[in-house]
């Protein structure tokens, strides 16, 4: 969620090529353009004599093809998936079909319905070969990637190390143009802190978000994200302070003036995000008829 950095034209962007960012790491971007995946999202194809792919894409055959192209005949030692949302995953059978790699990483994820099509960005058909557990890698020649676990986008999130390079894939929880939406039931803003919170304590030297440009600062930014969601959460006590118990919407109007009107159901639920994890700690709580008070 946030405003983007500045103004795009998807078409001026290289869809389908690999572009090399350093001597392991290439990425090709998938040609879904939109305001919640910015330019696209951004495959990742990691590695020299063997290779590993990183958040594979949607399931659109040109991407799929383009990735095939950047691999270039070389052996795919593991498709990785930081999660299972559907412009990240979905490509991972069918890549896996064309390589013959297993598809490893993040969880499967089932989600209970929370009313309408609350489920409908995740990727049901997501079928792991083996999920990684925090601290658990995948290596080929002269590369070793291993994950760290980042629950709060979603529950499976997971980033992965790029230990040769002292490098990070962060997927969504870490974007370089935009903070992530944190949407309950599966979001967890307290999560999400905490696995921020973890990000500071490393020292990676570089980012490599899942949409946006490599980000060559990350603590420096992960310490803003952290600023902006305790800025954003004063926001949401003073207006109840203001107004008395209040409905999400009315809360969403005044914080986000200026934000995209598209965006403003997820802007919702970042902030209902925000209600549960203060409900948590005591200092807000919610009425029957869906509005929220300070306690």
């Amino acid at each position: 969620m946030g405003h983007m950095n500045a103004p795009f034209d998807p078409a001026d962007l290289p869809t389908g090529i690999l572009m090399s960012l350093s001597p392991l790491v290439g990425r090709v971007l998938a040609p879904n353009p939109s305001p919640f995946t910015y330019t696209g999202t951004q495959s990742y194809v990691v590695g020299g004599r063997d290779v590993a792919v990183i958040d594979p894409g949607p399931d659109d055959a040109d991407h799929i093809a383009a990735v095939v192209a950047a691999i270039a005949g070389r052996p795919v030692r593991a498709i990785l998936c930081t999660h299972t949302h559907r412009d990240h995953s979905p490509a991972a059978a069918p890549l896996a079909a064309v390589v013959g790699a297993p598809v490893i990483g993040c969880a499967p994820l089932t989600m209970e319905d929370d009313g309408p099509r609350a489920d409908a960005a995740f990727d049901a058909s997501y079928r792991p070969d083996r999920v990684l557990a925090d601290g658990e890698q995948v290596s080929g020649e002269g590369w070793t990637l291993e994950a760290v676990a980042t629950p709060g986008h979603t529950s499976n999130h997971l980033c992965f190390a790029l230990l040769e390079e002292n490098a990070l894939f962060t997927g969504d929880h870490v974007m370089g143009w935009s903070t992530s939406v944190i949407s309950p039931p599966d979001g967890d803003m307290t999560d999400y802190m905490r696995s921020m919170q973890r990000l500071l304590d490393r020292d990676d030297a570089v980012y490599y978000p899942a949409h946006g440009e490599p980000v060559a600062h990350p603590q420096r930014l992960v310490r803003g994200m952290m600023g902006h969601r305790k800025q954003r959460e004063g926001q949401i006590l003073r207006f109840l302070e203001r107004k008395g118990a209040s409905p999400i919407p009315d809360m969403v109007a005044e914080m986000y003036k200026g934000v995209d009107p598209r965006l403003h159901g997820a802007a919702g639920r970042s902030v209902l995000a925000h209600l549960i994890d203060l409900d948590q700690r005591g200092m807000a709580a919610p009425l029957d008829d869906g509005r929220w008070r300070l306690c």
